[in-house]
């Protein structure tokens, strides 16, 4: 009995031992824990998506002796990464700059300065507008009185398209704003339940081949005067859309930067974790590229690119170590914030 006993209370305390050595959502491995790492993505039709995937898979494959085990997770996008990198649910998150900007600040709905840094900028988002011949709609400030599909509820897309209408005259109460992702507007257009749509990301999006496959598209170009406006912030930037890019698109369409597709992470996550997750992204930068054409971005002139969101000091090291980021490399300052909403206000 006594024999028994002890070998019940040894098997119990191995079992216990067992459930000790991997513990979920672990974000700096410490004690040499197993590491799982969540990158958080966005709703499907969009770029988040397969460019996040890309990423988790490539830095999962090429882990090598790093205790990781690295997966995507599907969510409603920008501002629930933020807050769910807050709470701790994820450890890494794509994340639009526009949002991530404001976010950074506390301004817009955002109440309190959020701790969020980037690891990485990647490819622009680049951003248009769509609509149909027979709807008469020629230019942005035609969309007033239309019924406009403006992202899907919640995502955040007001922050970058808010400055961007009213840089062309037009507020969200002069249209009657529809939400749905990119394939839904797709549709909702061919339906004739909608007139214009906003689209953005990495072209060719999709859902505007979709569209462009059924009826004929016009894409609407945006007002040279409302671009030199939207200067003041460091996320809007020109980015011609080539005419080969879209059926319907007889020549070059100069879309707007609304916003970088960048990888973020919180500033309370290891500087070793991040480390070692931008170090193994990009030393494998190539396997991405080869799952999406946004993987190109993470090229030496662009990850480091300033969009308004400090980077991790986890990333800076990396970056630091192979010659990308010098000393003197600007970071982003409240005062600098400051003076980019006074000259917006001008």
């Amino acid at each position: 009995m006594k024999r028994s006993s002890l070998c019940f209370l040894a098997l119990a305390a191995t079992f216990i031992s067992f459930l000790g050595c991997e513990k979920p959502n672990t974000a700096d491995g410490e004690g040499g824990q197993r590491q799982f790492i969540t990158l958080g993505t966005a709703p499907l039709g969009g770029a988040f998506v397969p460019v996040g995937n890309a990423i988790a898979t490539t830095v999962d494959t090429n882990k090598g002796d790093l205790n990781w085990v690295v997966s995507s997770k599907a969510t409603k996008g920008t501002q629930e990464n933020i807050r769910n990198l807050e709470s701790g649910e994820l450890q890494v998150a794509m994340a639009n700059a526009a949002i991530s900007y404001f976010a950074v600040r506390g301004e817009g709905a955002w109440k309190t300065k959020r701790e969020i840094r980037a690891i990485a900028t990647i490819a622009p988002n680049v951003g248009m507008f769509v609509t149909t011949k027979g709807t008469g709609i020629k230019s942005i400030a035609d969309l007033k009185g239309k019924r406009v599909v403006l992202g899907p509820a919640g995502a955040g897309f007001n922050y970058f398209l808010e400055p961007l209408l009213e840089a062309h005259g037009i507020k969200y109460s002069d249209m009657t704003v529809l939400n749905g992702n990119y394939l839904s507007a797709s549709n909702m257009i061919a339906d004739g339940k909608a007139d214009a749509a906003f689209m953005g990301g990495a072209h060719p999006v999709s859902a505007a081949s979709q569209l462009c496959s059924s009826q004929d598209v016009e894409f609407l170009q945006f007002d040279e005067t409302a671009v030199e406006k939207l200067k003041a912030y460091p996320f809007y930037f020109n980015v011609p859309i080539p005419a080969e890019k879209y059926s319907d698109l007889n020549e070059a369409l100069m879309g707007i930067n609304v916003g970088n597709m960048q990888l973020l992470s919180h500033a309370n996550v290891s500087e070793d974790v991040i480390y070692n997750f931008t170090k193994v992204m990009y030393e494998n930068r190539g396997g991405i590229a080869e799952q999406h054409p946004a993987g190109k971005a993470l090229n030496p002139k662009n990850i480091i690119r300033d969009t308004g969101t400090p980077f991790h000091p986890g990333a800076i090291k990396y970056y630091k170590e192979i010659g990308l980021w010098a000393d003197d490399t600007a970071e982003t300052t409240e005062s600098g914030a400051e003076e980019k909403t006074e000259a917006m206000a001008k």
